[in-house]
């Protein structure tokens, strides 16, 4: 099992944006490292659900959750030209306590 961090706006799809459909379709990603990484997960994978960007609130950019991959990259049905992929993930458990980017940047062991 592999572990992974994916990021959006919770003002566009939040934690608990997540929490309230039970499974999510992760799609829109147009970096192709981004695509890359989800073209290697697979079912049963986990993903830290990291709320980025200015409006993640006070604490600022920080992991709120864990979520479980449901079903491998298949294509992206939006995208005409093939490039792209999306990946179903479900909720699995919120954290108890945020934990903000200046703490992941912070622990030693996730420098690389």
């Amino acid at each position: 099992m592999a572990y992974w961090l994916m990021k959006s706006e919770p003002d566009e799809f939040g934690w608990d944006d997540l929490v309230r459909t039970g499974e999510a379709v992760w799609d829109g990603v147009r970096n192709h490292q981004a695509a890359n990484n989800m073209r290697t997960m697979e079912k049963g994978d986990r993903a830290f659900f990291y709320h980025s960007g200015p409006s993640a609130g006070k604490i600022g950019p920080h992991i709120v959750g864990i979520m479980e991959v449901t079903r491998a990259a298949s294509p992206d049905p939006a995208d005409k030209d093939g490039k792209w992929v999306v990946v179903h993930l479900k909720a699995d458990r919120k954290l108890a306590n945020p934990v903000p980017l200046s703490a992941l940047k912070a622990e030693a062991s996730l420098s690389d």
